[in-house]
């Protein structure tokens, strides 16, 4: 899951900052304008003054919204800067290509890894570099590369590579690099209906699903992009590292964070091969398991290094691919403490609910692995869907009788608890501590009143126009109201326009915590249009990812705001990407299907290939789709599952009311939508990771912030963005070289450190 804190913080009094190596403007509480003058150090800017430090003389730690847009993100901007260049257009759709074909390749891996945008950042920057040599153009060192001083020369090559040809390639093909949800179902189609849907339908699904969210997270920009306090701190490592390369470059400690930055870079990537193809017991070193390796329940706690295999209790991983933000951590460096805190009380939680449920055999939990996404009869074999599905992939009643129903794992059925529970606890979480907050947002946004340093140096850009939204909605909803006859997909014209209204609904509450909402989608389609797995998958398509398209396009666009590229930049690489990005995603699918079907419809998988994010996404459309009337009616056996949303409302209340009257006891600082939804933590995947980043996030979010602020400020998110880019460069290298991207596996002769079995030596159970 991504982690993003949008909502107005419970904070100090604004306090004034230094936003930059220049004059500029800055709002007191009083509302006055004091113009003030800054000295930087390079990238990352020292305030010297009295307003940037402690009763103690030393410098604050980085506390509130307004530290974070203030002290570690530069206000320096050259509105002169060409974004729109040959170099930018080359080397956005070659990398949006390259992205796409990767992220493609990762959604079909046994863990669940994403493309860092740290990674395309570094890649963009250094081939940006080598285009600036060798590219013609009239400003040119040598004169034999040296042109005519026109327009299109100045296009080829306008100077130095700068800083908006460089956010602008990096959201261009982070846009691409994400796996369309729309994949999910043709994936499904293909591989448990034997459906394979017309190339041309399936490419304006692809283009509608994917554009729809753009539409409807541009509408809403005044208010979930502008302000100051809509941070984003997965944007921070990205957006220093912007600042260390482009800004500066001659001062001393901007060099030093540069070299710095690429110490770190080459040496993880190096370490990297030692986890991940070397020594692979490295990516969970579990004592408990290497004591004792003949006990099933030691490999359920404590194991962890191997897809589904356990819960990773205080094992001890020492690969980044996992502990860092890629590799579906929540971020150890960069995530606020206090979101940290409340995941990983979540997860302990979560370790006795599936520890307690597997050994009292709740919801007949040992007849199935203790880690699964399928579906299963009640003795244990992989449930055939098909078979109580009529030929028009419906559900027949008669079928079922012969069939039975379905069962899940316990530690899945815990997973959908916990995602409802954080449906409501989300609602309530959001009204009681930031009810007043947003009704004063609102009001200073109808009045004008709104500020943002950024926000004001971003003003001599035209802004994208709202019919241009408006345009591009309207159009992607004609294309997906087109598809959803032509493609059979079941869904009414209603069905449709109701999951976008709800995700207009939903969008400014879940940008914390997006990933619960796909149970909303699924259980209401399941409500509304009862009967059909495929209709359930293609209601949360339009529900479900038009929430993910927007939030992709808020997150873009206050990025562009931190960097100062032009709205209209960042419009454009937006929308070509997400297309560029879906019609690759289609093509490598298919390639990938059509290579490796049987291993993508087994259990575990192999080393290299997994369908566990299909399995999952099939099992819940056809227990919602299909059976939701019956396995989650209020007499169904996995009632508890919607009742959880009722109970989730009342979780945040007591902490509400504890910190009423006793403030002091933080309980401001526990996240109840984070709490429940890490119920299901360690649901799938490997889990060996957790303990690590729980000590790492302790170390960096509480130690390095609060008593060595200095050194936090300078290197703590050029060192995330450093350990993230060194790790994905590896991994695509690995993937290619001997990981059966290329098609040809390589494998690691067997040794200690890569033993036959679960890496850790835990024993294996399936």
């Amino acid at each position: 899951m991504e982690q993003v804190d949008y909502l107005p913080s419970n904070r100090a009094p604004e306090r004034g900052g230094s936003f930059g190596d220049e004059k500029s403007l800055e709002k007191d509480l009083s509302g006055s304008v004091e113009v003030i003058t800054s000295v930087h150090d390079g990238g990352v800017y020292d305030d010297l003054r009295e307003i940037d430090m402690g009763v103690d003389g030393k410098e604050r730690p980085i506390e509130t919204d307004i530290d974070v847009a203030t002290r570690l993100i530069s206000l320096d901007d050259d509105p002169t800067l060409p974004a729109f260049t040959f170099r930018m257009w080359f080397l956005g759709l070659g990398l949006s290509c390259f992205g796409a074909v990767l992220g493609q390749i990762f959604y079909f891996r046994p863990q669940t890894v994403f493309v860092s945008q740290l990674f395309l950042q570094i890649i963009a920057y250094i081939l940006g570099l080598f285009l600036e040599e060798v590219l013609p153009g009239p400003s040119h060192v040598h004169s034999k590369l040296k042109t005519q001083d026109t327009a299109f020369w100045r296009f080829i090559n306008p100077g130095p590579f700068n800083i908006k040809e460089h956010v602008a390639i990096t959201i261009f093909a982070s846009t691409a690099a994400e796996s369309a949800l729309a994949i999910s179902i043709f994936a499904a189609d293909d591989l448990y209906y034997k459906v394979q849907p017309n190339v041309g339908i399936g490419i304006f699904t692809l283009i509608g699903s994917q554009l729809l969210g753009y539409g409807l997270g541009g509408v809403m920009r005044s208010f979930l992009v502008y302000p100051t306090y809509i941070v984003f701190p997965n944007l921070l490592p990205t957006v220093q590292l912007f600042d260390a390369l482009h800004r500066g470059k001659k001062i001393f400690m901007q060099k030093k964070r540069v070299k710095f930055f690429w110490s770190i870079f080459i040496a993880i990537f190096i370490w990297e091969w030692f986890p991940e193809y070397i020594a692979p017991t490295l990516t969970g070193i579990s004592i408990f398991c290497l004591a004792k390796r003949d006990s099933p329940w030691f490999t359920r706690i404590f194991g962890g290094a191997a897809g589904n295999e356990g819960l990773g209790v205080f094992a001890l991983c020492l690969d980044w691919n996992y502990v860092g933000s890629g590799g579906g951590s929540m971020g150890a460096l960069f995530t606020p403490i206090s979101t940290q805190l409340s995941l990983y009380f979540g997860t302990a939680i979560c370790i006795i609910a599936f520890c307690a449920c597997f050994a009292n055999n709740v919801w007949n939990g040992q007849n199935f692995p203790f880690l699964s996404q399928s579906l299963f009869y009640e003795n244990g074999t992989l449930y055939d869907q098909l078979s109580i599905l009529d030929d028009n992939f419906r559900f027949d009643p008669s079928k079922l009788a012969e069939q039975g129903l379905p069962w899940f794992a316990s530690s899945q059925v815990l997973t959908k608890i916990g995602a409802n529970l954080a449906i409501g606890a989300t609602i309530m979480h959001v009204l009681l501590w930031y009810g007043k907050d947003i009704i004063e947002v609102i009001r200073k946004y109808r009045a004008g009143e709104n500020y943002d340093p950024h926000l004001a140096k971003m003003k001599v850009y035209p802004e994208v126009p709202m019919w241009w939204y408006i345009s591009v909605f309207f159009a992607s909803f004609a294309m997906a109201m087109a598809t959803i006859y032509t493609g059979g997909s079941g869904l009414p014209w209603w069905g449709l326009i109701v999951a976008l209204i709800i995700s207009a609904v939903f969008l400014p509450f879940v940008l914390t915590l997006l990933s619960l909402i796909r149970y909303a989608h699924q259980m209401l389609g399941a409500v509304m249009i009862p009967g059909s797995p495929q209709t359930n998958m293609y209601f949360t398509l339009y529900g479900y990812n038009t929430l993910n398209q927007a939030r992709g396009l808020i997150r873009d666009l206050k990025m562009g705001q931190y960097t100062k590229l032009p709205p209209r930049v960042t419009f454009t690489v937006q929308c070509v990407g997400a297309v560029v990005g879906g019609l690759l995603n289609y093509i490598i699918m298919k390639v990938i299907i059509s290579s490796h079907r049987e291993i993508l419809l087994d259990v575990q998988g192999s080393n290299i290939w997994s369908g566990q994010q299909v399995q999952s996404f099939n099992s819940d459309a056809v227990s919602w789709g299909a059976l939701g009337n019956i396995l989650y009616a209020p007499d169904g056996r996995y009632a508890i599952v919607p009742f959880s949303i009722l109970i989730g409302l009342a979780v945040p209340i007591p902490f509400w009311i504890i910190h009423q009257y006793f403030p002091k006891l933080g309980a401001k600082n526990v996240i109840t939508p984070i709490l429940c939804w890490t119920l299901g933590y360690l649901s799938v995947g490997i889990n060996s990771s957790v303990f690590t980043t729980f000590v790492l996030a302790v170390f960096s979010q509480y130690y390095l912030r609060k008593y060595r602020p200095r050194w936090f400020r300078k290197y703590n998110f050029l060192l995330s963005a450093a350990l993230d880019g060194g790790t994905q460069v590896m991994v695509f290298v690995f993937t290619f070289a001997v990981g059966g991207g290329s098609g040809r596996v390589v494998d690691m002769p067997n040794w200690a450190l890569n033993p036959r079995g679960n890496p850790d030596y835990c024993q294996r159970l399936t």
